[in-house]
């Protein structure tokens, strides 16, 4: 028989499902290892998706998206993004990992080079092995909370490099770049003539920074900005998010969806709709509870002598496991098997994450209390 596509083979699969799929097996798992809001779908966005239903909202799509909604996110992007765009400058995708990828292949040709952030999503490596992408990674210094350091991107860059993602608030760290490193990283792409990719998927889930849209530093002809449903309002199932580009590659990324999934679901895109219309406060509650749990995190941590650094946003923290000798995807292997508790391997994230497991916060507080005080205590066996 002929070879199997190499790119799909040498893809490497992301370590958090790999324990996931572990955790599974097993019964009484705290499970840390998944970002997934542990709260329900607002009720006012499962009524209007039903309401869709009945009213037959049940077929296809335009490619784009509903324009209905493509207005709503657009008036939404200008108010609270700050960068304008149009109705048809925005892309509908299912999820934020629809976005991405679309982003992918409508930037790049097989043999071009993307930076990517080290630590960062696995998602992005995977997406550019699938396209035959060079990936050149972008170290995020963990002394200065796990933002980018400037001065090293001048020596990364090559004449195939095509592009940069940036991702704030940040997968696993937390990070939220501040307003004056964001310019400088629109300043080094726009010397460089380099695309940027933008990951906000976590945009509305910040502590203690302000959130900053490179599109609102930069002409957003440069920027791909991609958001998603699915954080924001506990809609990942749904798989709803959104694209915003220039009006020369945004009507390329609705023509690429009819040869991935047409479009995105048509039920999901009412309740979209929903969700930016509806009440906010929901949000602001899911907000605050994760922000309560990040403090609650960084105290045990504190008082266990592991606290290194406090994310700002998202539902993530890193917790230095140097110490123990082990790698990471082994530490997360044994304490799922001795200790019940399942964490993401530090490595899948990237190499200067190696010593390092990610727990998420979207856990109920019990959940997230026990699971710490057993991880604490494993490391502190390996002291």
């Amino acid at each position: 028989m002929k070879k199997l596509a190499q790119n799909a083979i040498n893809m490497p699969r992301s370590g958090i499902r790999v324990i996931l799929d572990l955790a599974s097996t097993m019964p009484d798992v705290i499970h840390l290892e998944i970002g997934q809001p542990n709260f329900p779908t607002p009720q006012h966005i499962i009524e209007a998706a039903a309401r869709a239903a009945k009213d037959g909202y049940t077929g296809y799509t335009p490619n784009a998206g509903y324009l209905s909604l493509r207005e709503f996110i657009a008036k939404k992007i200008r108010d609270e993004n700050q960068f304008d765009v149009d109705a048809d400058q925005i892309v509908v995708t299912t999820g934020g990992m629809g976005g991405l990828y679309s982003a992918f292949a409508v930037l790049f040709e097989a043999g071009d080079e993307v930076l990517l952030p080290d630590p960062g999503y696995p998602n992005y490596e995977m997406i550019a092995i699938l396209h035959g992408i060079q990936v050149t990674r972008y170290p995020l210094d963990p002394n200065q909370n796990f933002n980018p350091r400037l001065s090293e991107l001048e020596q990364l860059v090559s004449p195939r490099t095509k592009a940069i993602l940036i991702n704030s608030p940040s997968n696993p760290t937390g990070a939220v770049i501040p307003e004056g490193i964001m310019k400088g990283l629109v300043e080094f792409a726009e010397a460089h003539d380099l695309y940027i990719i933008s990951d906000e998927c976590y945009e509305k889930i910040v502590f203690d920074e302000v959130h900053v849209s490179p599109a609102s530093l930069l002409s957003p002809e440069r920027v791909i900005s991609v958001f998603s449903f699915s954080k924001t309002y506990a809609m990942t199932g749904w798989r709803v998010g959104f694209v915003a580009a220039s009006k020369q590659i945004a009507p390329i990324l609705a023509k690429m969806q009819e040869a991935t999934v047409a479009c995105a679901p048509s039920l999901s895109q009412k309740a979209a709709e929903a969700a930016l219309k509806g009440p906010q406060e929901c949000v602001q509650e899911m907000v605050r509870v994760y922000q309560c749990r990040r403090d609650t995190t960084m105290q045990i941590l504190k008082q266990h002598g592991l606290h290194s650094y406090t994310p700002q946003g998202a539902f993530y923290v890193l917790i230095d496991i140097h110490h123990t000798n082990m790698d990471s995807f082994h530490f997360a292997r044994q304490l799922l098997i001795e200790q019940k508790v399942a964490v993401a391997p530090g490595a899948t994230f990237g190499p200067l994450c190696e010593g390092y497991i990610r727990i998420s916060l979207a856990s109920d507080d019990h959940a997230l209390k026990e699971g710490l005080q057993r991880i604490c205590s494993y490391i502190h066996q390996y002291r």
